[in-house]
């Protein structure tokens, strides 16, 4: 990834062509193939010489998707828990559990299944 008057020399023999291509022809790709945008527009800032807040600092917009603890119910009818949530709560695949609806609090329970030897999961 091109940084400092290089970045800047490079995106401007390419400024005839569409973001995306300069982006990558500035080494802004992930592993992925995927363009990295946020990175790459970054880089352009800070190669004009303007100062940014370290994207380490620990702000909100720094740390990614957070979990909102909300839900909804999709339009097939289904209600999806996240893997945050499921991570959060130690929940481990093939994990499988009994759901109780307490229809008075609104509250939905899950509840784990005993496996065959008598134990809990």
């Amino acid at each position: 990834m091109l940084v400092g008057k290089e970045l800047l020399d490079k995106a401007r023999s390419l400024s005839n062509r569409p973001e995306d291509e300069i982006a990558r022809g500035c080494g802004y790709v992930g592993p992925s193939g995927r363009v990295l945008r946020k990175s790459f527009y970054r880089a352009l800032v800070e190669a004009k010489g303007y100062k940014l807040p370290s994207s380490s600092g620990g702000s909100a917009a720094s740390r990614g998707r957070q979990a909102e603890f909300r839900t909804r119910v999709h339009g097939n009818g289904n209600l999806l828990i996240g893997h945050a949530y499921t991570r959060r709560l130690g929940l481990e695949p093939g994990q499988e559990f009994r759901i109780e609806i307490h229809r008075e609090s609104g509250a939905i329970w899950l509840l784990p299944l005993e496996n065959e030897g008598g134990k809990k999961q």
